[in-house]
C-alpha cells in the first residue's frame, strides 16, 4: 500500500488506464490455457493438425465472460510440477494471436500468465493489461522494467522453486517452518522489487500448490486473511489443485483426477472468499460466480 493510501484505494487497480475496482467486491479470473500439457485442460484448444484453434479459444473466452469473468488469464506454458520449459518464441506463438483477437472482440481485462520479459512485452504490445508472474519477479530480472515501461498492473505469486523442479508429494507435514510467514516474507520482497521499479498496482497470490505440502496448502487457506497485512488485494488460485484431490479421495483409492475435483474446488474457493480473497482464478467460472453470489446474498440479509 502506498504512503497515504487507504484500504479502499489499494483495492482499485489501474490496469494500463483500465480500473479493476475490487472495493466493490471480489472478482473472477477465467483461466484460458493454450498449452498442450496443462494438468486439467491441456490441449483442449489445439487443432488436431497442430497449433491453437483461435475460434474455439475465443468462444471459450466469451463464454467465461458471459458467465461472470472480469479478467481472462491467458497462459502459454504449463506450470504444473515437472512441466517442460518452452522458448520465448513458442510461448509468444501460443498466446499473442489470441490476445490480439480477444482485445478486438471484447473489452474484458486481459492477463498474460508469464514470468518471461520477452513474452510479457509482446503481450502488452498486443493489448494485455496485467502480468501474472508465478515467480513474484524472481525468475527474470528484466520483467519489472517491462511492466514499468508499459504501466502494467502485476500479480506477484509465491513459489519457492521453478515448475520444472517441482514434484507432487502427498506429504502432509513440513520441516521448513511456518508457511504463512514464508509466503508473507517472499511476497513482501516481491512488492519491494515492484515498488523500486515504480510499480504500485499490485495483486498478491500465495501460490497454492506451488512447492507446498498438502498440510501447508490447507494452513495457507485457513490463514489467508493474515496476508491482508501486506496491504494488497489477494488472488486465490485453487482450481482443481492436487491437494484438494488428495483431501477428497477415499483412503486406499487412486487420487481423483482434476476432472472430478469441481466440488472440492467450489468449497475451497468459498473458504478463500470468506478469508479475504479478492480474486478467484478458476477454470469453472459459472460455478465460482454462483458461490460468490451466495456470499454476497448472505451480506444483504
Amino acid at each position: 500500500m502506498k504512503s497515504g493510501e487507504d484500504a479502499s484505494t489499494a483495492l482499485q487497480i489501474n490496469c494500463r488506464g483500465r480500473l479493476l475496482d475490487l472495493s466493490s467486491g471480489p472478482k473472477i479470473m477465467g483461466i484460458l490455457n493454450t498449452t498442450p500439457d496443462s494438468f486439467f485442460d491441456g490441449g483442449s484448444l489445439h487443432k488436431k493438425s497442430g497449433g491453437i484453434d483461435l475460434d474455439r479459444a475465443l468462444d471459450h473466452a466469451l463464454e467465461m465472460i458471459r458467465e461472470g469473468a472480469s479478467i481472462i488469464d491467458i497462459g502459454g506454458e504449463s506450470s504444473r510440477p515437472g512441466a517442460e520449459k518452452i522458448s520465448v518464441r513458442e510461448e509468444i506463438k501460443r498466446t499473442i494471436p489470441l490476445i490480439e483477437l480477444l482485445q478486438r472482440k471484447t473489452d474484458v481485462l486481459i492477463s498474460i500468465d508469464t514470468y518471461k520479459a520477452g513474452v510479457a512485452e509482446k503481450a502488452l504490445q498486443a493489448g494485455a493489461h496485467l502480468i501474472n508472474d508465478i515467480s513474484g519477479f524472481t525468475f527474470d530480472a528484466a520483467l519489472p522494467a517491462v511492466c514499468r515501461h508499459y504501466s502494467a498492473a502485476v500479480i506477484l505469486m509465491h513459489t519457492p522453486v521453478k515448475p520444472q523442479s517441482m514434484l507432487w508429494s502427498t506429504d502432509t507435514g513440513s520441516d521448513k517452518g511456518d508457511i504463512l510467514a514464508r509466503v508473507s516474507c517472499f511476497l513482501e520482497q516481491s512488492i519491494a522489487v515492484a515498488e523500486k521499479n515504480s510499480i504500485h498496482d499490485i495483486i498478491i497470490d500465495p501460490g497454492f500448490g506451488f512447492g507446498k505440502s498438502v498440510e501447508e496448502n490447507f494452513r495457507l487457506l485457513d490463514g489467508l486473511s493474515s496476508l491482508k497485512t501486506l496491504g494488497r488485494p489477494i488472488l486465490a488460485g485453487l482450481s482443481r489443485k492436487s491437494f484438494l484431490g488428495y483431501a477428497v479421495t477415499p483412503e486406499g483409492e487412486e487420487m481423483l483426477p482434476p476432472s472430478e475435483r469441481l466440488p472440492a474446488t467450489i468449497t475451497a474457493d468459498t473458504i478463500a472468499l470468506i478469508n479475504g480473497a479478492n480474486i478467484l482464478r478458476v477454470h469453472d467460472v459459472k460455478e465460482a460466480a454462483q458461490s460468490l453470489r451466495v456470499l454476497e446474498a448472505m451480506k444483504r440479509f
